[in-house]
């Protein structure tokens, strides 16, 4: 197998193992943002980590689906 398709598979599985280890994590602060959001308190939690998040986990989608077709087209 190619370096192409070992670099696929690598990206994949541990950018997988990477977003769902930090899937709770994600969870817990965006309840406590609405959360303080309900409550008005004083202090603000912020959003920025859980959008951060967001766009890596978009980014390494996009970057995923980009090494699957370009497998496809050197190894078909």
């Amino acid at each position: 197998m190619g370096l192409l398709l070992w670099v696929t598979v690598g990206f994949i599985v541990i950018g997988f193992i990477v977003l769902v280890s930090m899937k709770k994590g994600m969870e817990r602060k965006v309840a406590l943002i609405i959360e303080s959001k309900e409550s008005m308190e004083s202090k603000q939690i912020s959003a920025k980590h859980v959008v951060w998040w967001i766009v890596g986990a978009t980014v390494w989608g996009l970057v995923s689906i980009f090494l699957v077709v370009q497998s496809f087209s050197v190894y078909m």
